[in-house]
């Protein structure tokens, strides 16, 4: 067995607001698994950027967290990581392709249940 000597939990990611718990809608969405965003991912694009016009944060992370599930069920991989892609309007003018990543592990040292964190591509 390794010796920790330093270990960053999700609880204290969570704390410092480096990931962000969105479970709850996840779960609208038909996910069982607690799911989690990276701070990079919440702000680039749920935050709403200023005077962007038709925007809101609730309809933002809905977007992320339904082609989330989406791609979790069309996903032909045994793996615990997916790629998936989605349109985001981030000014004025036409939406977008972004690319995530979602990759599901323990969801923390201590609690070896499954959860899924979505980043940003090259994040982890």
């Amino acid at each position: 067995m390794e010796n920790i000597i330093y270990a960053y939990t999700r609880k204290q990611a969570v704390e410092d607001g480096e990931q962000v718990d969105v479970s709850t809608i996840a779960v609208e969405a038909g996910i069982r698994f607690p799911v989690f965003l990276t701070r990079r991912v919440f702000d680039a694009y749920v935050t709403v950027p200023p005077n962007v016009s038709c925007q809101d944060e609730a309809g933002r992370l809905w977007d992320i967290v339904s082609m989330l599930r989406f791609a979790i069920k069309t996903n032909r991989g045994d793996g615990d990581r997916i790629e998936y892609s989605l349109y985001v309007r981030n000014d004025n003018r036409s939406p977008k392709l972004v690319k995530l990543v979602a990759v599901c592990g323990a969801h923390d040292m201590d609690a070896p249940e499954p959860a899924i964190t979505v980043m940003m591509p090259g994040e982890d």
